[in-house]
Formats: C-alpha cells, structure tokens, sequence
C-alpha cells in the first residue's frame, strides 16, 4: 500500500481499475463558511448521481437496484466465496462506469458468473420488490434482466463511432428514442438555421424521441425529465448561495438554479459567462449538463459536477501561462486567419478536488476548461483549471509500478522521468487546457458540430498539439516554469511511449480504438512518426523480444508537432468534416496487433490495472445540537463498496424505468 504522510492512496483493485482516495489539501484550515459551501456544492454533486447512469443506458438503474438487492441476499446466503466475489466485480464494474458499458471503451462487459447463478439469485428476490420494477410475469422478468447483463449483443456499445452506419441507431445511450441519425441531424438543424452570432448548444439538456412520427426533446428541468434528482440539486445550490463567497458567486449559483428550472440554455449560456467572470472566491465549482463525449453526434451533454477549492501556490505558478496567453496564440504555428486577433477572458488557475459528481467520478480528469461554446469562448474567454490533489495521487501510485521501466529505453530515461515526470505532465496539462482549447478561431458560419462524430477527437488533438509544440519552447525557462528543456524531453518521450503502446494496455485483444482521447493521442503519434522516419525523428527499437519507441530529435519532433497543430487547427476553424475523417480513421482507430498482443503480455506481467477512478472523502457537518452547523469534517476511510452502497442508498432520487 502507498502511502504519504500516514494517507493511504490505494483502495482497492478489480477487473482493469485501480481506486485510490485523493485528500482535501488544507481542507482544516478553511474557515467554517468556506466548509459549509464546500459540503452544500459538494451534496449538490451528489445528489445527480442518477442522472448519469440513466443518461448512459435507460436500464441502468433498474440494473443497479437488481443487482444492490442480489447482493444483500447473496451475501449472506451464498457459500461459494469464489462466486459472491464474482457478483462483486460485476456490481464495482457497473457502480464504476455508471452502467453497464465500459467507461472508455463504452463495449457492454459480461459478468464472469454464469447465466445459471444469475437465475438462481433472482429467483431469490421477493415478489414485492419485483413488483416495483416491472408487470412482467417473473419469469419474463428474470428473462429480460439475464438478457440485459449476460448476453453481449444486445445494446452491445454504448456511443457507436463506426463509419457508414447509423451511429444514433447503433449507439445505446439514452440520449435519442425513436430517431434515426439523419432524423436526428435534420432536427437540429432546422433549429441552427435560426441562430444568430450567439447560438445556444441546441440538444445539450435534452432527449430527443419520436412519438407517433412526432419528433420533440424531453427538457431535463424541473417538471421535466430528471426532475426528482434536479430539484435535489437546487435545493442544496440554494443552500450553498446563503454562503457564498462574493455577490458574483451568487449570481453564478442564481443562473445556473433559474436554467435548471426552465431548461433555457440562454440561461446556461449566461451562467457559464457569470461563472467565468467569477475569479475571486477561493471556492469554485461545475454542475449541469456539459461534456458531450457520450453522444456519437456531439451535442448531448452528459451530467456531471466538481467541487474544489483553489491551490494559491500552485496557482500562482499555473498563472503565468494564462498571463501569457496572447503570446502563445501569437506564436502559434497555425494560419494566421485561424488565429484569434485579441485573446481575452482566459484564466488559469489550480484546484484541489473536493468533491467529484456524475461524469468526473470516479474516473475524473486531471484539467478542465470550461465553458465548451466557441462563441463565448472567442466573446468571453475561458477558465481552465489543474486538480493538483488528483494528479499528486495519480503520481504517488505510478512510482512504485514498474511501468516506466518496462516500456522506457534505458535507465536514463527512466531517471529523467522520476525527476521531471510530475512537472512535465502538469505543465502540458496547464498549456491543453488554458490555452490550447482556448486558442485558435473559427471561420465565419463554421460551427463545433460541423465535424459531427470527429469533433470531441480533433479538439483533444489541437489541445493537446497545442501542449506539446510549446512544452519545448525556451519561453518556458524564461517565465520559470521549468528549468530547462529536460523536462520538455521527459514529456516528449514519454507522449510518444504512452501514445504508440502503453494505453494499447486498455483495448481488449481484436478491438480498435472508439475514445476519443485514445484516439487523439495515437493520431498524433503515429502520424509524426510516419512523417518522421526519413529523418529518424523517433526509433523503432527492439531489444530481448521487445519493442521500444525512442525520440531522438527533440527539435524535429517539435516542427512535426506544429505541422499537425496547423493542419488540425485548419481543420477545425474551416469545419472540414471529410479532413477530419481521413485523418482519425487513418491515424487513431486502427490498432497495430502484433504491437498491441506485445503490449499486453507484458502489462499483465506488471499485475496493473488500466484504468484508474478515485473514492471521495467524506464531508459530515457537526452540528451543535440546535441545528446549526459549527464545523464540517473530512474523512478518507470509506471502501469503494461502502460509498457506492451509501450512494444508493442516499442519492436515489430517479426511479428506475419499469419493465
């Protein structure tokens, strides 16, 4: 078990996850108004909890309720240790992607008991409780619930990516009912026809069904879908407004409850601006519908929230990127007409996770930047922001893995790693996020939905682009970020290594690549390994069976690196659907099998898992026996199976549809 400072990071592993515990660095020295806002944002991001796993299939939380009642009976009537721990993994796996798809590959994964033990717990159920899920007779019922978990074909991918199919009819989010693509497509854009300069993300907060060849969106407001779990959420944002920080905070918390009422997306659009212009309070927060990964066409959001509260040392330093954003779009290696002539409104800062709701648990991101509407970006700015306590958690359980020696060239490389490999990474995180997705302009009449299903991917690539090509510049020791352009050096070789072979750890044997971050980073790689090879830019080594990858021109890579951003950034500023296409299909879905077969037998030697998601501390206030909250305490020793339990039990606030 990791430790540091007497805090254990490690939890639990299972399947291919590994669950660490982050810590609310500082958390006891806040003020006690600064603890009440925290806990109130904090059961804010709790309390959509539902929203997600029903966004993500529209059985989930039918599944979840049969499987949480199968375990408490199982648990004390099953004797086979073996088979309880069985229903254990399968229930962690679906608690952990909020469903029964997997969170990055988005396959349906199948439980490793049988379709017999399945029948046999059911059968265990009381007929009551059977009876508040479904009319079925309990045979029927038993027969659509094993079908759900057991057999893989149906509803088999959750966001279908595939070319030259219907990707909405192949997709079983729950997202659309009825439609199909080209319907779907039609619709929105009859609605895009009448916007003006300031387009409101038409779909984002919305189900889209036909009823009686009647096509119309189900608004997520309250009296609308997602009202239990919604009104929940407004109840604690009201509570969290009686301390809120300064009258902008207010305001903040005031949009976003008025378009969570009405389901307005120009309120959405107001609150993402106030929530921009919000730069004093210490306390931050997101919640509402916003990330649009989980729908193959780019325009549903997904539920999610993080609390946090900032990092003023770390900040400082991050600062100095954001300071010096118009530099960084002026050096830029892209086309001048695709560059923003006045970049303003962006921010950095970072932030130490408090609480993490809906789509950024308990897999969460290690950056953000916010808001996703590209009018209010070029208009407003944005506001980026690094987790400093996730990303320590993150580092603290790498050291120890092995990984880095297996995949790394020599020792050298692997020194240079453990004594730059922190920095590196955070420092291209603050370059993606501030301004990498805040750089770049778009043509006139060209819009983020122009590039459909390669969209979210050809954004991670021009972020991520973006990192990269400046990671490498001497203005990064002139503004004290680094020391040298050693640890420039460590994030090239290790984006190469990361992006060519070790996240092949995550794809199952046979599979392409459907992420989209997946995707962004083999695109970059193999494409400027492919240009690079008359020069021997980056080597394809082998050495006792095993393959490496080695840069050897650092300066190369990093023209390579701004000839792809150039053309990404044309790509997206100029909505080049078909350039987008060939370049994702051609670079980041194919997956190299003999490479990938290698990669995999030696990760499994490692005994690691691929995908790593986080516990949240435990907020409890303390109250002085009349009903006044007198302090908030942290605590960081609740299991996995304990959360996840407590969260049903909890945060149910959406029922199950029947069967």
């Amino acid at each position: 078990m990791i430790q540091e400072n007497n805090f254990d990071v490690f939890v639990e592993q299972f399947a291919d996850i590994r669950i660490l515990r982050y810590k609310i660095n500082g958390f006891d020295q806040l003020s006690l108004e600064r603890k009440k806002l925290l806990y109130y944002l904090s059961e804010a991001a709790l309390a959509g909890r539902d929203i997600l796993f029903d966004q993500n299939y529209k059985h989930n939380l039918l599944i979840r309720d049969v499987l949480e009642a199968i375990y408490s009976l199982v648990s004390t009537r099953e004797d086979d240790k073996d088979l309880l721990l069985k229903l254990e993994t399968y229930m962690k796996r679906v608690w952990f992607s909020s469903g029964i798809h997997h969170h990055y590959s988005t396959d349906k994964f199948i439980p490793e008991f049988s379709e017999t033990d399945l029948r046999k717990w059911l059968m265990w159920l009381d007929e009551e409780v059977v009876r508040k899920w479904s009319s079925l007779p309990t045979g029927e019922f038993i027969d659509f619930i094993v079908s759900e978990i057991m057999d893989a074909s149906v509803n088999a991918k959750r966001v279908c990516q595939a070319v030259d199919v219907d990707l909405v009819a192949a997709s079983a989010n729950n997202f659309y009912e009825g439609v199909t693509q080209d319907e779907a497509e039609s619709f929105y854009n009859a609605k895009k026809e009448q916007d003006g300069d300031e387009p409101v993300s038409h779909g984002l907060n919305t189900r889209l069904v036909k009823e009686n060849d009647v096509i119309s969106e189900q608004t997520y407001k309250v009296d609308g879908k997602y009202h239990g779990a919604i009104k929940r959420i407004i109840y604690w944002l009201d509570k969290s407004r009686e301390v809120a920080e300064t009258d902008q905070q207010k305001l903040v918390i005031d949009l976003l409850i008025n378009h969570y009422t009405t389901g307005d997306l120009k309120k959405f659009d107001e609150y993402s601006i106030a929530w921009l212009k919000e730069q004093e309070a210490m306390v931050d927060f997101i919640n509402g519908f916003i990330e649009v990964y989980g729908d193959p066409l780019g325009m549903k959001g997904t539920w999610e929230s993080l609390v946090n509260v900032l990092d003023k040392q770390e900040t400082i330093k991050a600062r100095l990127v954001s300071e010096n954003a118009q530099w960084f779009e002026d050096h830029s290696p892209v086309a001048e007409n695709h560059k923003k002539k006045k970049v303003q409104g962006v921010t950095m800062k970072v932030i130490n996770a408090v609480m993490l709701g809906g789509d950024c648990y308990p897999a969460t991101p290690i950056g953000i930047n916010l808001p996703n509407a590209d009018w209010i970006r070029e208009k407003h700015g944005s506001k980026s922001v690094t987790l400093n306590n996730i990303t320590e958690s993150h580092h603290l359980a790498s050291l120890k893995t092995g990984l880095i020696e297996e995949f790394a060239w020599d020792e050298a490389e692997v020194a240079k790693y453990k004594k730059h490999g922190a920095l590196a990474d955070n420092l291209h995180t603050h370059l993606h996020e501030c301004v990498g997705h805040g750089s770049g302009s778009m043509l006139p009449g060209v819009k983020m939905e122009d590039l459909k299903a390669y969209g979210s991917v050809i954004e991670e690539t021009r972020a991520d682009l973006f990192g990269l090509y400046f990671m490498a510049d001497e203005k990064m020791v002139e503004l004290g970020l680094i020391p040298s352009l050693e640890v420039a050096e460590v994030q090239y070789s290790s984006y190469i290594r990361n992006g060519l072979m070790v996240q092949l750890a995550r794809i199952k044997k046979g599979d392409n690549i459907e992420q989209a971050h997946m995707r962004n980073r083999q695109l970059i790689c193999k494409w400027v390994y492919e240009k690079g090879q008359e020069k021997h830019v980056i080597e394809q080594r082998e050495r006792d069976g095993k393959t490496y990858f080695v840069v050897t021109d650092q300066a190369q890579l990093r023209e390579l690196f701004g000839a792809l951003l150039k053309e990404v950034q044309r790509i997206k500023s100029e909505g080049d659907y078909l350039a987008a296409q060939k370049l994702v299909e051609t670079y980041g879905v194919e997956v190299d099998r003999p490479l990938h077969d290698e990669v995999l037998e030696r990760y499994s030697k490692l005994g690691l898992a691929p995908y790593t998601g986080f516990v949240n501390p435990v907020l409890a206030p303390v109250s002085d026996g009349e009903g006044n909250i007198v302090d908030v305490t942290a605590s960081y020793s609740e299991s996995f199976t304990d959360q996840m339990l407590r969260y049903s039990r909890d945060y149910h606030h959406l029922e199950a549809q029947r069967v």
